[in-house]
């Protein structure tokens, strides 16, 4: 089972079903979900991003916005998801509750976080230590399960891995996630390609493979 699966199978059947997209990056989900029907809203912060996610789908609608203030009334979708999302956000309590806010009774949040842990993630330490805020994030989920905001459905580890070509294939799609990792790159260079080394797992091509553990879990307003 792997994200997009069990994304899917939360909001089957997706024809016409209206899902937010929070943290929506350049559109990769949301190009999924809305070729599978879904009429797909999009939110994200950077302005780069959402001019790739309108270029990429552009039978979607994207808004400029936090995921902490999402500009739309209650009750606005039958479903939400956060794709790798809710440890970026400064607030995460405060996005989980506007997430709640906007679903219909009944309507489904899909979280879909890095765990802090895996040879992705021991990679990607050098450049960007995420332990404090993958924690957060976490911690803000069974924050909003144990004070009634949000119930669990699912809660469920998968395990994704991603080959490189290289370690630039590597860097090249760290900076994708946050363009401001290139100057930490540069000036650690030498670091960060030892613990690219260090924690891949070498393939018989050449390539290089590593692993990112995810926890996905189906949430609903309580």
């Amino acid at each position: 089972m792997d994200a997009l699966t069990l994304i899917r199978k939360t909001f089957a059947p997706l024809a016409d079903r209206r899902i937010l997209d929070i943290g929506c990056g350049a559109g990769t989900l949301a190009k999924r979900l809305a070729e599978d029907g879904a009429a797909v809203t999009g939110i994200d912060p950077g302005p780069a991003a959402l001019a790739q996610a309108r270029a990429a789908v552009p039978e979607a609608r994207f808004e400029a916005a936090s995921g902490e203030a999402l500009p739309f009334p209650d009750a606005s979708f039958d479903g939400a998801v956060m794709l790798n999302a809710l440890h970026h956000v400064p607030n995460p309590a405060a996005a989980l509750r506007e997430a709640a806010r906007v679903l219909i009774p009944g309507g489904s949040l899909v979280v879909v976080e890095p765990l802090a842990r895996g040879s992705f993630f021991d990679a990607l330490r050098p450049i960007e230590d995420e332990t404090a805020v993958r924690a957060a994030a976490q911690e803000a989920i069974a924050a909003a399960v144990a004070d009634g905001t949000l119930a669990c459905r699912r809660d469920v580890i998968v395990e994704r891995r991603e080959s490189f070509a290289s370690l630039d294939a590597f860097l090249k799609r760290v900076c994708t996630v946050d363009p401001a990792r290139a100057a930490v790159i540069e000036a650690r260079h030498a670091v960060v390609e030892a613990a690219f080394e260090s924690a891949a797992d070498r393939a018989a091509d050449g390539g290089y493979g590593l692993v990112q553990p995810l926890r996905i879990q189906v949430l609903t307003p309580a």
